[in-house]
């Protein structure tokens, strides 16, 4: 008598599938693919992040381009136009409706110095991107090396570190970038000298990174705490790797996800920060464009001009809201155990 070779009742395998009865079309669909892909996978299917995506690149690619947008607009973002044109009343505001929006000026002028508005919109967009994007980077960087060795050597180490840590993140944030920003600019310009543009951008880059990279460098640490008495770690400590290796080869890879969702969300945050204190009077100054000049501008006239205010304030807030929606997308995506 023969013996079939499969047993009754049970269910045949499904080529690209399990093959055992706990598989299935949605198993199936993600077999063999890498935890990368599995999150780029959950990823698309977030139409609220793909669209805060698109919007993000969008503020990247004007900031990249401003030079190149600003030349095909056909307006600079430093010429006098309202009144080399006469655009300015005796009062300085502009002659036409809607703050002098025409063909030829589609956002209006600026009061007082009759800059054109959407020139100055995108040139602000870059100066402020580029400011916080350097200070992100510069706070991942230290944040993650900080964390890593941190938490991985512990002992007087994690003491000595942690402490200095708390130390700087007892500083209020805010004040200390008011107070310190006109220090580090004296230390490079002598009374009564020109300042040039990229020394109050370094001092702008300088203070909020070095009181801005605490925060991710403490769940560097608390990640690599968690993660340093691992089987694949002691492995790779008993095989006889160094610490830079099990450092760079096995505890990074497994905080990456962690790191680029809190990069992610710190970035609007130091585009918010920067703008403040530009606002405040400690930032870029005139006649550099800027987001936060615009607002402390807007802030003078707009009882006789609230469409200047319009521009700046609106293009902010789709920044925050989408860069803030892509980082919770991002962790999502990253750990699927998140449920919103």
């Amino acid at each position: 008598m023969s013996v079939p070779t499969q047993a009754a009742g049970r269910p045949e395998p499904v080529a690209g599938g399990a093959a055992d009865g706990h598989g299935g079309p949605g198993r199936a669909r993600f077999a063999g693919r890498s935890p990368r892909q599995l999150a780029w996978a959950r990823f698309r299917r977030d139409k609220v992040g793909v669209v805060c995506a698109f919007v993000v690149l969008l503020y990247l690619l004007i900031a990249a381009c401003a030079p190149l947008i600003t030349k095909l607009y056909g307006e600079n973002a430093y010429t006098l136009y309202g009144q080399d044109d006469n655009l300015l009343n005796s009062f300085g505001m502009p002659v036409k409706p809607n703050g002098g929006m025409d063909g030829t000026h589609w956002f209006g002028v600026e009061p007082l110095l009759g800059r054109d508005v959407l020139a100055l919109l995108v040139y602000g967009i870059r100066t402020s991107l580029g400011i916080a994007v350097c200070v992100t980077v510069l706070s991942v960087v230290v944040g993650v090396a900080v964390g890593l060795v941190q938490g991985y050597l512990g002992g007087r180490t994690d003491y000595v570190v942690g402490r200095a840590s708390d130390l700087m993140m007892a500083f209020p944030q805010q004040l200390f970038f008011i107070a310190f920003t006109p220090v580090i600019v004296a230390l490079f310009v002598k009374p009564g000298g020109q300042e040039p543009t990229w020394i109050r951008f370094t001092a702008l880059v300088l203070v909020q990174f070095v009181l801005g990279w605490m925060a991710l460098g403490r769940l560097v640490r608390s990640q690599v705490l968690g993660l340093r008495d691992r089987e694949y770690v002691e492995a790779a400590r008993l095989a006889g790797a160094s610490s830079v290796r099990i450092l760079r080869q096995e505890l990074l890879p497994n905080i990456w996800s962690t790191v680029l969702v809190q990069a992610t969300l710190l970035l609007p945050v130091n585009v918010t920060a920067e703008a403040g204190l530009s606002f405040l009077g400690v930032g870029m100054q005139t006649p550099t464009p800027d987001w936060g000049l615009m607002f402390q501008d807007a802030s003078r006239y707009f009882q006789s001009d609230i469409t200047y205010m319009f521009f700046p304030g609106i293009a902010m807030v789709v920044f925050v809201v989408a860069f803030n929606l892509l980082g919770d997308s991002v962790r999502d995506a990253l750990d699927p155990r998140t449920v919103r």
